[in-house]
């Protein structure tokens, strides 16, 4: 994901084509991992899993992260299709 740290609110972005990175704007500034928590708990809620089941597994202090979702095929497919419906175009 591409994470855009401060902003008004916490929402989708658009999809980087070139990337092929979700971009996730999150209201939450980029100091002392508080973006972070803020993309972690986004994320659980949008797929509808436990917070302790999302990781950012590379990228922690960067814009761009890779993050490791700990929930079956078919959960992170529906959440994904969902997402991909209401983004902006």
């Amino acid at each position: 994901v591409d994470v855009v740290p401060g902003a008004p609110k916490t929402e989708l972005g658009k999809v980087n084509e070139w990337r092929g990175a979700l971009q996730i704007k999150v209201a939450a500034p980029p100091r002392e991992g508080e973006a972070n928590e803020e993309l972690v708990r986004f994320i659980s809620e949008k797929v509808g899993i436990p917070k302790d089941s999302v990781k950012i597994v590379k990228g922690g202090t960067s814009r761009h992260k890779v993050v490791n979702i700990a929930a079956t095929k078919e959960t992170v497919e529906e959440a994904l299709d969902s997402i991909h419906a209401r983004l902006p175009k």
